[in-house]
């Protein structure tokens, strides 16, 4: 059994948080959101991005595949299509 990260929180550790949260909140990223904030929407992307999907479909379903996993991935938004595309459609 895996007692560590992910390696997909490994690599995601590289990226600097607090600059990510301070570039969002300066520019009002996460403004009206309820559930799936902007930094779930990149670690989805980010997944999309290395694992080489397609589509929007593809995403979730790939990420639902991957539910109980999804926290320790450090996505805590709830993974749908309709969240996806309303994310991308009112950033």
């Amino acid at each position: 059994m895996n007692q560590g990260k992910t390696i997909f929180s490994q690599i995601m550790s590289f990226i600097p948080k607090n600059i990510f949260d301070d570039l969002v909140s300066e520019y009002k990223g996460n403004y009206r959101c309820r559930t799936f904030s902007c930094w779930d929407q990149f670690l989805c992307l980010a997944f999309a991005q290395l694992t080489f999907r397609e589509s929007l479909r593809d995403i979730e379903v790939c990420l639902r595949s991957n539910s109980e996993k999804l926290y320790h991935m450090g996505i805590k938004g709830n993974i749908s299509r309709t969240n996806l595309s309303r994310v991308n459609r009112n950033s």
